[in-house]
C-alpha cells in the first residue's frame, strides 16, 4: 500500500509538471505566432511605403563610356552640365506623373545639352538620351537611401555605355539645388528614405532577388 500511493502520488506530480509544460508550450507557440504576425503585417506596410516611394520618383542615370579616368571625368562633367539643364525644367513639377510627362517632352533638349557638353569637353562619344523604365539596387546617398526595384529614369549613356555610372533623383529634386525643399509626398515615404532601415532594405533587395 505504501509504495502504492507513492507511486500514485509520483504518477501524478509528473501528470502536473507534464500538463505545466504542455501550457508553457502552448503559450510560447502562440507568443510566437503573434509575434510572427505583427512581423508580417510590419514589413508588409515598410513594402508597401517601398513601391510608394519607386512610384513617385524619377531618377537620373549618366553611365560613363568605360572606367578610364578621362570617361570618368566626362560623365562628371556631363552630370554637371546636366544638373544646371534639368534644375529649370523639374524644380516646379508637382507630381512624379508631371516629371515624367516633362522628361518626354524635354528629350530633345536634353540630348542637345547632353551633346554639347561632350563636345565642348573635347570628346566625340555618341550621346544617348532615354526615358527608361530599369532596376536598380538600394542605393545610398548622402543623407537618404533608396529602396531596390524598378523606377523611371532619365538615361543618359555616353559611348558604349559600359563604365561606372551616376546616379540621383529629378523628382522629388533632391539632386537639384533646391534640394533643401524636396520632399516626396507621403510622410511615411519621408521617413523611410531618411530613416535608419538599412537592415530591411537589404532584406527586401534579397527577397526581390529569389
Amino acid at each position: 500500500m505504501l509504495r502504492s500511493g507513492l507511486s500514485e502520488r509520483i504518477s501524478s506530480k509528473i501528470r502536473c509538471c507534464l500538463h505545466s509544460r504542455r501550457i508553457c508550450l502552448e503559450a510560447a507557440l502562440a507568443a510566437a505566432l503573434l509575434c510572427s504576425l505583427a512581423a508580417g503585417a510590419s514589413f508588409a506596410r515598410f513594402q508597401a511605403v517601398c513601391r510608394q516611394v519607386r512610384a513617385d520618383t524619377l531618377r537620373l542615370h549618366i553611365v560613363a563610356n568605360s572606367d578610364s579616368a578621362q570617361d570618368q571625368a566626362l560623365k562628371l562633367r556631363v552630370r554637371d552640365s546636366m544638373l544646371q539643364e534639368v534644375s529649370v525644367l523639374f524644380e516646379k513639377v508637382p507630381d512624379q506623373a508631371q516629371a515624367v510627362q516633362t522628361a518626354r517632352r524635354q528629350l530633345p533638349r536634353l540630348q542637345a545639352a547632353a551633346e554639347r557638353a561632350v563636345r565642348e569637353n573635347g570628346s566625340r562619344q555618341q550621346v544617348r538620351v532615354r526615358l527608361v523604365r530599369m532596376r536598380f539596387p538600394t542605393t545610398h546617398y548622402e543623407g537618404f537611401s533608396l529602396p531596390a526595384g524598378e523606377y523611371d529614369a532619365l538615361r543618359i549613356e555616353l559611348g558604349k555605355a559600359a563604365g561606372h555610372n551616376w546616379f540621383c533623383v529629378l523628382y522629388p529634386g533632391l539632386c537639384l539645388p533646391s534640394a533643401e525643399c524636396a520632399a516626396y509626398p507621403k510622410q511615411a515615404e519621408n521617413r523611410l528614405i531618411t530613416g535608419k532601415c538599412e537592415v530591411r532594405l537589404a532584406l527586401l533587395d534579397w527577397l526581390q532577388k529569389i
